[in-house]
């Protein structure tokens, strides 16, 4: 008796990947995302690959999972792939304390965020 298989989240012609916890703010890595959304596989690459931003490493590293996820898990053509949605969410927030004047401290958020990219095939 074992549990029932679950569906997928996405249709059969796209492949997802999540990366959670990533050490940036949510409205940093969304400027990332929003730099690849709708573009070719190839070209969403090239462009995380000559970014300056920090976070676009990290993000480069989720995008090529989720295609070779496409290539290996799905059997899906990786020259008809391009990235359908890339979509951030927050993550826990660390608070610490920093030292100020008269014996009083301020607060430090430190942020973070999930990215998730879907890779979907272009139809003919």
């Amino acid at each position: 008796m074992s549990k029932a298989k679950s569906t997928r989240r996405v249709e059969a012609n796209e492949a997802l990947a999540i990366c959670h916890s990533i050490r940036t703010s949510p409205r940093k890595l969304n400027l990332v995302a929003q730099s690849i959304r709708g573009l070719d596989a190839a070209k969403a690459v090239a462009e995380l690959s000559f970014s300056k931003k920090r976070i676009a490493k990290t993000a480069l590293a989720v995008l090529q999972s989720a295609i070779a996820n496409a290539e290996n898990n799905h059997q899906l053509n990786i020259d008809k792939l391009f990235v359908k949605a890339a979509f951030v969410g927050k993550g826990l927030v660390m608070k610490r304390m920093h030292a100020r004047g008269r014996g009083r401290g301020a607060r430090v958020l430190k942020p973070f965020s999930n990215l998730t990219v879907v890779v979907a095939e272009r139809g003919e």
